[in-house]
């Protein structure tokens, strides 16, 4: 097998000497000695998550050479790895989006909390009944999912 000589154009940030990465149109692509090895789409967050770990796996690149390239963590770099090598390439792309979700108010606790407002309940009595925090409570008042009852507090 004869050895390739990597050529890349000016565009291409290098992680190493052999693999480096860029963006053209909507598409990022990474190339190992001049050939393209990956892409995905610009916003598409799993697939960055799937090839990073995939990269450093497959050990072409290290996890701080990605974070100095693309300006995060080392450490989120290896966390990736870590998903890859416990739950395979599926957990990308098949779990559940958690982030941003509340985990302790489900369904039926902002229906019993609602009922709790309407009953003129004060947030940290609702806080304590539910195992959630009062700020929680107002939190979910504040942006809307929660409503007070504007009778509940003059009937008090």
């Amino acid at each position: 097998m004869q050895t390739q000589l990597p050529f890349y154009s000016e565009s291409v940030q290098l992680f190493n000497p052999h693999v480096g990465v860029f963006r053209q149109n909507d598409l990022v692509y990474y190339m190992h000695n001049g050939s393209p090895l990956f892409c995905h789409k610009t916003n598409d967050r799993n697939s960055y998550r799937y090839i990073t770990a995939n990269l450093v796996e497959i050990h072409l690149c290290s996890p701080s050479e990605i974070a100095r390239v693309f300006g995060v963590s080392s450490r989120s770099i290896q966390l990736n790895a870590k998903a890859l090598r416990d739950n395979g390439p599926g957990w990308f792309f098949n779990r559940e989006e958690t982030r941003g979700k509340c985990y302790k108010f489900t369904e039926e606790s902002f229906q019993e909390a609602q009922k709790l407002l309407d009953e003129g309940k004060t947030k940290s009595e609702i806080g304590r009944r539910l195992g959630v925090s009062e700020s929680a409570v107002g939190y979910h008042i504040k942006h809307g999912k929660l409503k007070k009852n504007p009778l509940a507090q003059v009937l008090r």
